[in-house]
């Protein structure tokens, strides 16, 4: 276990096992007579105890002492007898205690003790103590650390003191895991309740970061500090909740309703090909959100009553939980020969319905606006619904002009930010104090060749084009980019064992710089034309054959319409692991998507061709299968 090799037993173990398993199947045996028929005597309960103390694991036993306790608490001599009730709890907080001493990470013990303890006899004043020597021979123990986090609710020990038990903790030991997280706990709840001393944000913050400064430039070898340190940068960027939709903010759209567009005409942000018109309506948060629904999101429009519009996750999974959510607008059938556009607000107030997975409640007035323009009726449109598979022959892709180009897609840089006027957000601190933290790894970087040092300064670097996005200054003049990949690439030769690892985030940081970047984005970017449905084209980004083993920034990609991912070694979405939700999830990448592999592309590969109707569209899917030793090369 954690790379210490296995030595084979000696003759006189094993047979000391057998003998020691023999002895423990008989004791079980008994016991689980003993259980099946109910029996609470004294006798019974050593036989239970016997087990427990050889076996702490051994649920089932735990469980059976709850229910002869609560047997024994309800018998005449235990009613309203302190004395007796104690003695009986007592008996089992030393069994407890015996069962941790033979295996100090037991859960079924531990939440045996914390049963115990809820009924309200025992004294807590104990258990502090008894905590104190447990966490002496074990300060990492996490198990300890949850079990004194329920011991100091049941006292009622504030928050504030349990952060000055932390930090004398954290100076024992600087490599103290499960002491950094419970201050993050203690923090997040302090911040949240706006405790005296800890408000505002931002001071407790600067202080934090000077605390952990503090032992990562000691040791620096240490994982423990960095892992806070990550959290708190984690809390320092996280400031988004809504952060882009489609419709993009301010657009004007159409829905051609016999599917043709004119060649200079077509954009991602004025068209969409329909045979019907529904038109999708996606938000996009920053972190998984709940409760997105008519009381929550007002949708003002002629025609279209909001408050039976029904939401839903945009990946199709029958969750209450996403980032990315749809509604369907119906627009009504129009039969004048002239356009009829439609003004679409979409607002979302501060509201306490609105909550991410963490808890955080949506703080701040969100507006989208933008124009849906409906063409008239017509007896003959394309049906798109018959379309066939797509062809990725080169000649099935041109690209328009760049001047054309350049004007569709820079509404892609305005799009993020949809903040109401009412309240302007002042990222100064975050900024500063992200550039400080920057300046300072730099420095201990140029002193020692430290791999979580690279890691933290990429995140670092990340965090800042982040926090500069918010203010809307162009990628152009921040973007780090370049730099970000390049220590990925040195991470990758220097840790090899967590080479896969690094290559997910390099695929990110990657895809982030192509869509941030106008110029680069330029260059992927064409137009895919159906050769046997003149009338049939899409918006395309092509990109493939660029090594990517993940992808991310969908917040950025709502606008795509034709997606070529093929020839890339794709395993994950960012935010989960490669598995059958993935072919859902990537419908969140765009309003008609394909994603799919060559057949032909490599030898020893089959695939089938899926289609079916996922979120937004018809989604066609080429699945590559392969054999056992192309897939080692993926994992």
């Amino acid at each position: 276990m954690h790379g210490r090799p296995r030595k084979a037993p000696t003759t006189e173990e094993q047979e000391a096992s057998a003998i020691k398993a023999s002895k423990l199947r008989s004791l079980q045996s008994q016991f689980l007579q003993l259980h099946h028929n109910k029996i609470y005597t004294k006798e019974a309960l050593d036989v239970s105890a016997k087990l427990l103390e050889s076996n702490p694991e051994y649920y089932t036993a735990w469980n059976y002492r709850k229910l002869a306790v609560q047997h024994n608490l309800n018998l005449p001599e235990a009613d309203n007898n302190e004395e007796s009730i104690k003695s009986i709890l007592d008996e089992e907080l030393r069994l407890v205690e015996n069962a941790l001493k033979r295996n100090f990470k037991s859960y079924g013990a531990w939440h045996h003790r914390k049963w115990v303890l809820s009924k309200g006899h025992s004294s807590t004043d104990k258990e502090l103590l008894l905590l104190g020597k447990f966490q002496k021979a074990d300060a990492r123990n996490f198990h300890a650390w949850n079990y004194r986090r329920f011991v100091t609710a049941l006292k009622n020990i504030p928050d504030e003191k349990e952060l000055e038990y932390t930090t004398e903790r954290i100076y024992d030991n600087f490599s103290n895991y499960s002491a950094w997280h419970n201050r993050s706990v203690l923090l997040s709840h302090l911040l949240k309740e706006k405790a005296k001393g800890y408000s505002p944000k931002d001071n407790v913050f600067t202080e934090e970061y000077e605390f952990v400064r503090n032992a990562l430039f000691t040791d620096p070898d240490d994982q423990s500090g960095w892992f806070y340190h990550l959290w708190l940068l984690d809390q320092t960027v996280k400031l988004e909740t809504l952060v882009s939709s489609w419709p993009p903010h301010g657009c004007n759209l159409s829905l051609p309703m016999d599917g043709s567009f004119g060649d200079c005409s077509f954009s991602p942000f004025t068209s969409l090909q329909s045979n019907t018109r529904t038109l999708p309506l996606i938000l996009y948060f920053s972190e998984v959100v709940e409760n997105i629904c008519s009381s929550t999101v007002e949708v003002e429009c002629e025609s279209i009553v909001s408050n039976e519009l029904v939401w839903r996750s945009l990946s199709g999974d029958e969750t209450a939980s996403t980032h990315a959510w749809l509604t369907d607008l119906n627009f009504p059938e129009e039969h004048a020969n002239s356009l009829k556009a439609y003004q679409v607000k979409v607002s979302l107030a501060r509201s306490q319905g609105i909550f991410s997975s963490t808890g955080v409640h949506h703080g701040n007035s969100s507006h989208i606006a933008f124009t849906v323009s409906i063409s008239p009726y017509r007896s003959e449109h394309v049906d798109l619904k018959n379309e066939e598979k797509i062809s990725w022959n080169d000649e099935s892709f041109c690209t328009h002009e760049a001047q054309f180009l350049e004007s569709v897609l820079a509404n892609l840089f305005h799009i993020e930010r949809t903040k109401g006027d009412e309240k302007v957000v002042d990222y100064q601190w975050n900024v500063t104090t992200v550039d400080n933290e920057i300046a300072y790894y730099r420095e201990l970087l140029a002193t020692m060749n430290c791999k979580i040092g690279k890691l933290t300064l990429a995140r670092l670097l990340m965090a800042h084009d982040t926090l500069m996005s918010y203010t809307g200054t162009s990628h152009r003049n921040f973007s780090h980019h370049t730099e970000i990949l390049q220590l990925y690439d040195d991470l990758k030769k220097m840790d090899p064992a967590h080479f896969h690892y690094y290559q997910d985030e390099y695929s990110l940081v990657l895809l982030k710089q192509i869509i941030s970047n106008q110029d680069l984005l330029l260059k992927h970017c064409c137009k895919y034309r159906d050769p046997s449905s003149p009338k049939i084209n899409n918006f395309c980004l092509r990109l493939n054959d660029l090594s990517l083993s993940r992808i991310g920034s969908m917040e950025k990609l709502l606008w795509v319409q034709v997606l070529d991912l093929s020839n890339n070694q794709l395993q994950s979405l960012e935010g989960g692991p490669a598995s059958k939700r993935t072919l859902k999830d990537a419908t969140i990448l765009s309003s008609l998507l394909y994603m799919q592999r060559r057949p032909g592309d490599c030898e020893n590969t089959t695939g089938i061709y899926e289609d079916k109707m996922v979120g937004l569209s018809r989604v066609k899917v080429w699945r590559k299968e392969t054999r056992k030793e192309e897939k080692k090369n993926f994992v």
